[in-house]
């Protein structure tokens, strides 16, 4: 245990777009604003900006383009800015005010993806051919996310040959990272480590990234598994913020902080300043109105009262 972890890990933070995209408490553009340029003087180099859907579906990221356009002022070049595109309308929005690199997601599950974008997923992957064909025309990067990995709160159990499926589809589409993601938070270690040696096995790991969710307290154990298994790129949040629309009960993302803390304690590099990072998180968490679900974040706050 603990004999072959990776000296360094990448982390993507997907606070200001995974994790508010669920907050019933619309924040204003300039609070955002605010919470990113905190999040971008952390020293993270990637910070997942917002999602060009319809605010319809997503009041929270109704104000997408003049955030991104924002976020884009106020962040170093050297920082990358994601942003989800759900369709052809959305890329084309996000195309309009500069974005580089979108994400573009499926799922494990029928279920999972009629609910969340009221396709199957076969359908999911048609609708993202000609979205990925026009990125790379356009010189835009392509993330996948991959939904229900571990579990979805539709089907239950997901075979891991159709989540090796899933993830080579994405490879195809042309997409440089494909990130896995434990979207309710079922995942066990010894499931994490039965299915990373799988894809391990199909798929080169630097290209892989790791989305765990904390609703059963197991996130930060799965990550350690992962580091285990030599898997170094993680997805997380800063506070423990976010949750999905489409799936009921299932809490945050892993949060940042608590993956700082546990890389440090290991004396992995991470490049994250976690000071900067607590107080970005104190700030988003103060305007949401609520208590952060971050172990580490939650006794640090306890200490200075």
């Amino acid at each position: 245990m603990l004999m072959n972890l990776p000296k360094k890990v990448k982390v993507i933070e997907v606070g200001p777009r995974d994790g508010l995209q669920n907050e019933k408490l619309i924040l204003s553009t300039e609070d955002k604003l605010q919470y990113i340029k905190l999040l971008g003087q952390t020293g993270l180099s990637t910070i997942e900006i917002t999602s060009f859907v319809s605010p319809k579906a997503i009041p929270q990221m109704g104000d997408a383009s003049e955030l991104f356009k924002g976020a884009d002022k106020l962040l170093s070049e050297s920082i990358n800015k994601p942003c989800l595109v759900p369709n052809l309308k959305g890329y084309e929005t996000a195309l309009e005010v500069g974005v580089k690199e979108i994400a573009l997601f499926s799922a494990t599950s029928d279920s999972f993806t009629q609910k969340n974008i009221n396709c199957s997923v076969e359908e999911s992957f048609s609708r993202m051919t000609e979205l990925a064909n026009m990125a790379k025309r356009d010189g835009v990067q392509i993330r996948g996310y991959v939904s229900t990995a571990f579990g979805c709160p539709y089907e239950g159990k997901i075979s891991v040959d159709k989540l090796l499926k899933v993830v080579e589809r994405f490879f195809k589409l042309g997409v440089y990272e494909v990130s896995i993601g434990d979207t309710i938070g079922v995942a066990t270690p010894g499931q994490v480590n039965e299915i990373l040696k799988s894809l391990d096995h199909e798929f080169d790991k630097d290209k892989l990234a790791m989305h765990f969710h904390d609703t059963r307290g197991m996130a930060t154990t799965n990550v350690l598994v992962s580091l285990e298994n030599g898997f170094y790129i993680f997805d997380s949040s800063s506070g423990g913020l976010g949750g999905c629309p489409y799936a009921k009960g299932a809490s945050g993302n892993v949060a940042t902080e608590d993956l700082i803390y546990l890389f440090n304690s290991l004396g992995i590099e991470h490049g994250v300043d976690l000071n900067s990072l607590i107080e970005a998180s104190k700030f988003i968490l103060e305007k949401l109105q609520k208590e952060t679900t971050s172990k580490f974040l939650k006794a640090t706050l306890s200490s200075e009262k």
